[in-house]
Protein backbone atom coordinates (compact mmCIF):
# COMPACT_ATOMS: atom_id res chain seq x y z
CA UNK A 1 0.00 0.00 0.00
CA UNK A 2 1.16 3.54 -0.93
CA UNK A 3 -0.03 6.61 -1.99
CA UNK A 4 1.85 9.86 -3.71
CA UNK A 5 1.80 11.77 -0.59
CA UNK A 6 2.52 15.63 -0.23
CA UNK A 7 5.64 16.17 1.04
CA UNK A 8 7.03 19.19 1.70
CA UNK A 9 4.23 21.29 0.59
CA UNK A 10 2.53 22.46 3.50
CA UNK A 11 4.06 23.58 7.00
CA UNK A 12 2.72 24.48 10.68
CA UNK A 13 2.91 27.88 11.38
CA UNK A 14 1.41 27.75 14.45
CA UNK A 15 -0.28 25.97 17.39
CA UNK A 16 -2.11 25.83 20.51
CA UNK A 17 -3.25 23.62 23.24
CA UNK A 18 -5.42 23.66 26.18
CA UNK A 19 -4.53 21.80 29.71
CA UNK A 20 -6.49 18.57 29.32
CA UNK A 21 -8.51 18.31 32.46
CA UNK A 22 -11.57 18.07 33.98
CA UNK A 23 -12.97 21.46 32.77
CA UNK A 24 -16.11 21.64 34.33
CA UNK A 25 -16.14 25.88 34.38
CA UNK A 26 -15.18 25.97 30.75
CA UNK A 27 -17.29 25.70 27.77
CA UNK A 28 -16.64 23.65 24.63
CA UNK A 29 -16.65 27.12 23.01
CA UNK A 30 -13.99 28.74 25.98
CA UNK A 31 -11.98 25.53 24.62
CA UNK A 32 -12.07 26.03 20.77
CA UNK A 33 -11.69 29.61 21.54
CA UNK A 34 -8.58 29.38 23.94
CA UNK A 35 -6.57 26.48 21.56
CA UNK A 36 -7.53 28.95 18.52
CA UNK A 37 -6.35 32.19 19.62
CA UNK A 38 -2.48 30.36 21.06
CA UNK A 39 -2.20 29.23 17.48
CA UNK A 40 -3.35 32.32 15.82
CA UNK A 41 -1.33 34.10 18.27
CA UNK A 42 1.95 32.19 17.64
CA UNK A 43 1.34 32.39 13.48
CA UNK A 44 0.66 36.14 13.74
CA UNK A 45 -2.47 36.27 11.91
CA UNK A 46 -6.19 36.42 13.01
CA UNK A 47 -9.49 34.11 11.89
CA UNK A 48 -10.25 36.35 8.78
CA UNK A 49 -6.66 35.76 7.76
CA UNK A 50 -7.58 32.15 7.32
CA UNK A 51 -9.26 30.54 4.06
CA UNK A 52 -10.97 27.39 5.85
CA UNK A 53 -11.33 25.45 9.05
CA UNK A 54 -11.67 21.76 9.79
CA UNK A 55 -13.09 21.23 13.08
CA UNK A 56 -12.43 17.60 14.63
CA UNK A 57 -14.99 16.20 17.19
CA UNK A 58 -16.93 13.15 18.29
CA UNK A 59 -20.03 14.73 20.68
CA UNK A 60 -19.57 17.98 21.45
CA UNK A 61 -21.01 19.65 18.41
CA UNK A 62 -22.36 19.03 15.20
CA UNK A 63 -21.92 20.33 11.58
CA UNK A 64 -19.27 23.78 10.98
CA UNK A 65 -21.44 25.45 13.27
CA UNK A 66 -19.72 24.36 16.08
CA UNK A 67 -16.98 26.64 15.39
CA UNK A 68 -18.22 29.46 13.44
CA UNK A 69 -20.45 30.58 16.40
CA UNK A 70 -17.52 30.15 18.77
CA UNK A 71 -15.03 31.85 16.68
CA UNK A 72 -17.31 34.20 15.09
CA UNK A 73 -16.16 33.11 11.79
CA UNK A 74 -17.33 35.58 8.83
CA UNK A 75 -18.46 33.11 6.35
CA UNK A 76 -15.64 30.95 5.80
CA UNK A 77 -15.96 27.10 4.93
CA UNK A 78 -16.37 24.94 8.06
CA UNK A 79 -15.51 21.14 7.85
CA UNK A 80 -16.71 18.70 10.78
CA UNK A 81 -14.99 15.17 10.83
CA UNK A 82 -15.14 12.70 12.76
CA UNK A 83 -13.00 9.16 12.36
CA UNK A 84 -12.96 7.19 16.09
CA UNK A 85 -10.06 8.35 18.11
CA UNK A 86 -8.55 9.42 14.81
CA UNK A 87 -10.92 12.15 14.60
CA UNK A 88 -8.71 15.51 15.10
CA UNK A 89 -5.53 13.89 12.95
CA UNK A 90 -8.12 13.65 10.63
CA UNK A 91 -9.18 17.31 10.75
CA UNK A 92 -5.51 17.83 10.27
CA UNK A 93 -4.96 15.53 7.69
CA UNK A 94 -7.74 17.18 5.84
CA UNK A 95 -6.65 20.76 6.23
CA UNK A 96 -3.34 19.97 5.02
CA UNK A 97 -4.94 18.26 1.79
CA UNK A 98 -6.76 21.29 1.29
CA UNK A 99 -3.60 23.60 1.06
CA UNK A 100 -1.46 21.22 -0.78
CA UNK A 101 -3.88 21.06 -3.83
CA UNK A 102 -4.24 24.81 -3.87
CA UNK A 103 -7.77 25.57 -2.94
CA UNK A 104 -6.59 27.17 -0.06
CA UNK A 105 -3.30 29.09 1.37
CA UNK A 106 -4.14 28.95 4.58
CA UNK A 107 -6.22 26.30 7.04
CA UNK A 108 -6.84 25.95 10.77
CA UNK A 109 -7.44 22.31 11.99
CA UNK A 110 -8.49 22.03 15.65
CA UNK A 111 -9.92 19.48 17.65
CA UNK A 112 -12.26 19.40 20.81
CA UNK A 113 -14.04 16.98 23.08
CA UNK A 114 -16.11 18.14 26.14
CA UNK A 115 -16.28 14.47 27.51
CA UNK A 116 -16.67 15.48 31.72
CA UNK A 117 -20.24 17.03 30.46
CA UNK A 118 -21.36 14.24 28.35
CA UNK A 119 -21.30 11.64 31.03
CA UNK A 120 -19.39 9.17 29.12
CA UNK A 121 -16.05 7.61 28.99
CA UNK A 122 -14.57 6.70 25.61
CA UNK A 123 -17.15 6.89 22.42
CA UNK A 124 -19.77 9.84 23.14
CA UNK A 125 -22.45 8.03 21.01
CA UNK A 126 -24.20 4.75 20.63
CA UNK A 127 -23.01 1.71 18.43
CA UNK A 128 -24.26 1.19 15.23
CA UNK A 129 -26.48 -1.84 14.34
CA UNK A 130 -24.19 -4.49 13.12
CA UNK A 131 -24.52 -7.78 11.61
CA UNK A 132 -24.11 -9.50 14.98
CA UNK A 133 -19.83 -10.26 14.54
CA UNK A 134 -18.74 -7.44 16.23
CA UNK A 135 -17.96 -8.82 19.58
CA UNK A 136 -19.63 -5.72 21.75
CA UNK A 137 -16.93 -6.07 24.01
CA UNK A 138 -15.92 -2.63 26.56
CA UNK A 139 -12.83 -0.62 25.35
CA UNK A 140 -10.50 -2.01 28.24
CA UNK A 141 -11.95 -5.62 27.43
CA UNK A 142 -10.85 -5.68 23.79
CA UNK A 143 -7.20 -4.04 24.13
CA UNK A 144 -6.99 -6.20 27.41
CA UNK A 145 -6.37 -8.97 25.02
CA UNK A 146 -3.10 -7.74 23.23
CA UNK A 147 -1.32 -8.90 26.69
CA UNK A 148 -1.71 -12.49 27.37
CA UNK A 149 -1.87 -12.97 23.42
CA UNK A 150 1.53 -11.04 23.44
CA UNK A 151 3.10 -12.64 26.34
CA UNK A 152 2.06 -16.18 25.20
CA UNK A 153 3.35 -15.33 22.19
CA UNK A 154 6.80 -14.43 23.07
CA UNK A 155 6.97 -16.50 26.40
CA UNK A 156 6.38 -14.16 29.15
CA UNK A 157 5.23 -14.96 32.64
CA UNK A 158 2.12 -13.07 33.89
CA UNK A 159 4.50 -11.59 36.38
CA UNK A 160 6.47 -10.52 33.34
CA UNK A 161 4.01 -9.10 31.18
CA UNK A 162 2.22 -7.34 34.12
CA UNK A 163 6.26 -5.68 35.06
CA UNK A 164 6.50 -4.38 31.36
CA UNK A 165 2.81 -2.76 31.34
CA UNK A 166 3.41 -1.03 34.61
CA UNK A 167 6.75 0.56 33.52
CA UNK A 168 4.81 1.87 30.40
CA UNK A 169 2.57 3.51 32.74
CA UNK A 170 5.22 4.84 35.34
CA UNK A 171 7.11 6.19 32.08
CA UNK A 172 4.58 8.00 31.25
CA UNK A 173 3.05 9.42 34.28
CA UNK A 174 6.80 10.40 34.70
CA UNK A 175 6.83 12.49 31.42
CA UNK A 176 3.31 13.59 32.42
CA UNK A 177 4.57 15.01 35.88
CA UNK A 178 7.00 17.59 34.18
CA UNK A 179 3.61 19.22 31.77
CA UNK A 180 1.85 21.80 32.70
CA UNK A 181 -0.66 20.76 30.00
CA UNK A 182 -1.20 17.32 31.36
CA UNK A 183 -4.40 16.68 33.39
CA UNK A 184 -2.40 13.95 35.65
CA UNK A 185 0.84 15.54 37.04
CA UNK A 186 1.92 13.34 39.62
CA UNK A 187 4.30 10.47 39.23
CA UNK A 188 3.26 6.62 39.96
CA UNK A 189 4.71 4.56 41.42
CA UNK A 190 5.71 1.08 39.65
CA UNK A 191 4.44 -0.60 42.78
CA UNK A 192 0.78 1.48 43.09
CA UNK A 193 0.41 0.83 39.25
CA UNK A 194 0.97 -2.82 39.78
CA UNK A 195 -1.45 -3.10 42.82
CA UNK A 196 -3.85 -0.70 41.51
CA UNK A 197 -7.93 -2.23 41.04
CA UNK A 198 -8.41 -4.45 38.07
CA UNK A 199 -10.42 -3.18 35.20
CA UNK A 200 -9.86 -6.08 32.40
CA UNK A 201 -8.36 -8.56 32.08
CA UNK A 202 -4.89 -7.98 33.26
CA UNK A 203 -5.42 -4.11 32.81
CA UNK A 204 -5.92 -1.95 36.11
CA UNK A 205 -7.08 1.50 36.75
CA UNK A 206 -2.91 3.05 35.53
CA UNK A 207 -3.46 0.59 32.69
CA UNK A 208 -5.89 2.96 31.03
CA UNK A 209 -6.10 6.20 29.65
CA UNK A 210 -8.15 8.64 31.49
CA UNK A 211 -11.28 10.95 30.66
CA UNK A 212 -10.87 14.37 30.09
CA UNK A 213 -11.48 17.68 28.18
CA UNK A 214 -9.50 19.60 26.01
CA UNK A 215 -8.94 21.33 22.67
CA UNK A 216 -5.77 21.64 20.24
CA UNK A 217 -5.68 23.21 17.09
CA UNK A 218 -2.85 23.66 14.22
CA UNK A 219 -2.79 26.66 11.51
CA UNK A 220 -1.18 25.38 7.71
CA UNK A 221 0.11 27.11 5.17
CA UNK A 222 1.54 26.60 1.73
CA UNK A 223 5.69 25.74 2.47
CA UNK A 224 7.24 28.04 0.58
CA UNK A 225 5.09 30.97 2.48
CA UNK A 226 5.47 29.43 5.91
CA UNK A 227 8.60 31.72 6.78
CA UNK A 228 6.41 34.66 6.48
CA UNK A 229 4.76 33.29 9.94
CA UNK A 230 7.32 31.93 11.82
CA UNK A 231 11.52 31.31 11.59
CA UNK A 232 11.00 28.17 12.78
CA UNK A 233 8.23 25.97 10.62
CA UNK A 234 7.24 22.13 11.13
CA UNK A 235 7.11 20.88 7.56
CA UNK A 236 4.48 17.76 6.49
CA UNK A 237 6.74 14.73 5.44
CA UNK A 238 3.67 12.27 5.69
CA UNK A 239 0.28 11.70 6.31
CA UNK A 240 -0.63 7.71 6.16
CA UNK A 241 -4.88 6.78 7.39
CA UNK A 242 -5.81 3.21 6.82
CA UNK A 243 -9.30 1.89 7.72
CA UNK A 244 -9.01 -2.08 8.07
CA UNK A 245 -11.68 -4.60 7.10
CA UNK A 246 -12.72 -5.49 10.73
CA UNK A 247 -12.39 -8.89 10.02
CA UNK A 248 -9.85 -9.17 13.01
CA UNK A 249 -12.27 -10.56 15.86
CA UNK A 250 -14.07 -12.96 13.66
CA UNK A 251 -10.87 -13.89 11.76
CA UNK A 252 -9.31 -17.16 13.68
CA UNK A 253 -5.80 -16.08 12.56
CA UNK A 254 -6.04 -12.75 13.73
CA UNK A 255 -3.71 -13.27 17.19
CA UNK A 256 -3.57 -9.83 19.13
CA UNK A 257 0.34 -9.23 18.85
CA UNK A 258 -0.10 -6.82 15.70
CA UNK A 259 -2.66 -4.63 14.09
CA UNK A 260 -2.04 -4.51 10.11
CA UNK A 261 -3.53 -1.48 9.97
CA UNK A 262 -0.31 0.13 12.09
CA UNK A 263 2.18 -2.17 10.30
CA UNK A 264 0.62 -1.17 6.37
CA UNK A 265 0.05 2.72 7.81
CA UNK A 266 3.70 3.24 9.12
CA UNK A 267 5.17 1.58 5.31
CA UNK A 268 3.21 4.03 3.75
CA UNK A 269 4.14 6.95 6.19
CA UNK A 270 7.82 5.88 6.06
CA UNK A 271 7.82 5.83 2.00
CA UNK A 272 6.35 9.04 1.84
CA UNK A 273 9.17 10.47 4.44
CA UNK A 274 11.90 8.91 3.11
CA UNK A 275 12.63 7.26 6.70
CA UNK A 276 14.08 3.80 6.41
CA UNK A 277 15.13 3.55 10.06
CA UNK A 278 12.52 4.98 12.35
CA UNK A 279 14.14 4.37 15.75
CA UNK A 280 17.88 6.45 14.45
CA UNK A 281 16.12 8.77 12.36
CA UNK A 282 13.41 10.06 14.46
CA UNK A 283 13.62 12.43 17.48
CA UNK A 284 10.35 11.23 19.40
CA UNK A 285 6.99 9.65 18.62
CA UNK A 286 3.77 10.35 20.10
CA UNK A 287 1.74 7.22 20.18
CA UNK A 288 -2.06 6.24 21.11
CA UNK A 289 -1.88 4.81 24.27
CA UNK A 290 -4.98 4.39 24.93
CA UNK A 291 -3.91 1.06 26.93
CA UNK A 292 -0.38 -0.07 28.18
CA UNK A 293 -0.61 -3.01 26.15
CA UNK A 294 -1.35 -0.86 23.51
CA UNK A 295 1.71 0.85 23.48
CA UNK A 296 3.99 -2.49 23.91
CA UNK A 297 2.18 -3.73 20.75
CA UNK A 298 2.98 -0.24 18.86
CA UNK A 299 6.12 -0.62 19.26
CA UNK A 300 6.96 -3.43 17.38
CA UNK A 301 4.19 -2.56 14.45
CA UNK A 302 5.69 1.17 14.02
CA UNK A 303 9.47 -0.67 13.56
CA UNK A 304 10.85 0.91 16.81
CA UNK A 305 11.71 -2.86 17.72
CA UNK A 306 12.11 -6.16 16.25
CA UNK A 307 9.32 -8.91 16.72
CA UNK A 308 9.20 -10.13 20.44
CA UNK A 309 11.75 -7.57 21.55
CA UNK A 310 9.79 -4.44 22.15
CA UNK A 311 8.84 -5.52 26.08
CA UNK A 312 12.94 -5.40 26.15
CA UNK A 313 13.32 -2.52 25.29
CA UNK A 314 10.48 -0.90 27.68
CA UNK A 315 12.34 -2.81 30.35
CA UNK A 316 15.93 -1.12 29.88
CA UNK A 317 14.67 2.70 29.50
CA UNK A 318 14.78 2.85 25.49
CA UNK A 319 11.68 4.96 25.50
CA UNK A 320 12.40 6.68 28.37
CA UNK A 321 12.42 10.45 28.22
CA UNK A 322 16.44 10.57 28.14
CA UNK A 323 16.33 7.29 26.03
CA UNK A 324 17.47 6.40 22.37
CA UNK A 325 14.00 6.91 20.92
CA UNK A 326 11.59 8.73 23.36
CA UNK A 327 8.17 7.62 23.33
CA UNK A 328 4.97 10.14 24.58
CA UNK A 329 7.46 12.59 26.15
CA UNK A 330 4.73 14.71 27.48
CA UNK A 331 2.93 12.00 28.70
CA UNK A 332 0.72 10.62 26.54
CA UNK A 333 -3.03 9.41 26.78
CA UNK A 334 -2.07 8.08 29.84
CA UNK A 335 -1.13 11.62 31.39
CA UNK A 336 -3.95 13.76 29.18
CA UNK A 337 -6.66 11.30 29.22
CA UNK A 338 -8.05 11.26 25.43
CA UNK A 339 -10.39 13.83 24.80
CA UNK A 340 -11.18 12.12 21.31
CA UNK A 341 -11.27 15.02 18.81
CA UNK A 342 -8.36 16.75 20.25
CA UNK A 343 -5.75 13.72 21.34
CA UNK A 344 -4.09 13.84 17.59
CA UNK A 345 -3.70 17.58 17.42
CA UNK A 346 -2.11 16.91 21.17
CA UNK A 347 -0.06 14.53 20.20
CA UNK A 348 1.23 17.24 16.82
CA UNK A 349 1.76 20.26 19.93
CA UNK A 350 3.94 18.21 21.52
CA UNK A 351 6.48 17.53 18.27
CA UNK A 352 6.17 21.27 17.39
CA UNK A 353 7.62 22.03 20.99
CA UNK A 354 10.36 19.70 20.55
CA UNK A 355 11.66 19.89 17.43
CA UNK A 356 11.13 23.71 17.63
CA UNK A 357 13.12 23.89 20.94
CA UNK A 358 10.84 25.33 22.61
CA UNK A 359 9.74 21.89 25.59
CA UNK A 360 10.75 23.30 29.11
CA UNK A 361 14.54 22.10 30.27
CA UNK A 362 12.88 18.90 32.39
CA UNK A 363 11.69 17.80 29.20
CA UNK A 364 13.56 18.63 26.69
CA UNK A 365 15.41 15.86 24.06
CA UNK A 366 18.44 14.59 23.69
CA UNK A 367 17.86 13.20 20.39
CA UNK A 368 17.03 16.72 19.28
CA UNK A 369 20.26 18.60 20.56
CA UNK A 370 22.12 15.90 18.39
CA UNK A 371 20.41 16.98 15.73
CA UNK A 372 17.49 14.46 14.73
CA UNK A 373 14.57 16.89 12.98
CA UNK A 374 11.37 14.73 12.39
CA UNK A 375 8.72 13.30 14.41
CA UNK A 376 5.94 10.85 14.05
CA UNK A 377 2.54 10.81 15.99
CA UNK A 378 0.08 7.68 15.56
CA UNK A 379 -3.79 7.35 16.71
CA UNK A 380 -5.81 4.62 16.32
CA UNK A 381 -9.79 4.36 16.59
CA UNK A 382 -12.03 1.23 17.63
CA UNK A 383 -10.15 -2.19 18.68
CA UNK A 384 -7.85 -4.68 17.91
CA UNK A 385 -8.63 -6.10 14.39
CA UNK A 386 -11.11 -3.36 13.75
CA UNK A 387 -9.60 -0.20 13.70
CA UNK A 388 -8.74 2.85 11.47
CA UNK A 389 -5.14 4.35 11.64
CA UNK A 390 -3.58 7.59 11.37
CA UNK A 391 0.49 8.32 11.28
CA UNK A 392 1.86 11.66 10.28
CA UNK A 393 5.54 12.59 9.93
CA UNK A 394 6.25 16.28 10.43
CA UNK A 395 10.23 17.75 10.19
CA UNK A 396 12.16 21.05 11.02
CA UNK A 397 13.88 20.99 7.38
CA UNK A 398 12.50 20.88 3.70
CA UNK A 399 14.26 18.92 1.36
Amino acid sequence: MSSHGIRDRVAIVGMGCTRFDEHWDKSTDDLLIAAASEAMTSAGVQSDDLDAFWLGTMGSGYGGLTLSRALQLNYKPVTRNENYCVTGSDAFRNACYAVASGAYDTAMAIGVEKLKDSGYSGLVVPPPAHDGTDPALTAPSAFAMLAPAYAGRYGLSVDEMKNVLSRIAWKNHFNGARNPRAQFRKEVSIETIRNSPRVAGQLGIFDCSGVSDGSAAAIIVRAEEAHRYTEKPLYVKALSFVAGPAAGPSDPSFDYTTMAEVTRGAADAYAQAGVSDPRTELALAEVHDCFTPTELVLMEDLGFSPRGQAWKDVITGNFDLGGELPINPDGGLKSFGHPIGASGLRMLFECWLQLRGEAPPERALDSVAEGRTLALTQNLGGQPGACVNFISIVGTERS
